[in-house]
């Protein structure tokens, strides 16, 4: 997922992505720490892919702020 895919959602969707995300962490978090985890790797990308939604709304809100 890109910053340019972000883009194009809207709030509502935007958060609900977030939720999604911070739910796969969690269940990430708990395979990891029961040795299930196979791809280690996906961590990396589900905390970059927060951290995109989370710059991507607070560009939308103070758009928004502004207007």
């Amino acid at each position: 997922m890109n910053a340019a895919e972000l883009r194009d959602k809207t709030p509502d969707q935007l958060r609900e992505e977030l939720s999604n995300l911070k739910k796969e962490a969690f269940n990430l978090r708990f395979q990891q720490a029961t040795g299930q985890m196979e791809n280690t790797a996906r961590m990396k990308t589900v905390r970059r892919d927060v951290a995109r939604v989370k710059t991507v709304l607070n560009e939308k809100a103070a758009q928004a702020a502004t207007e």
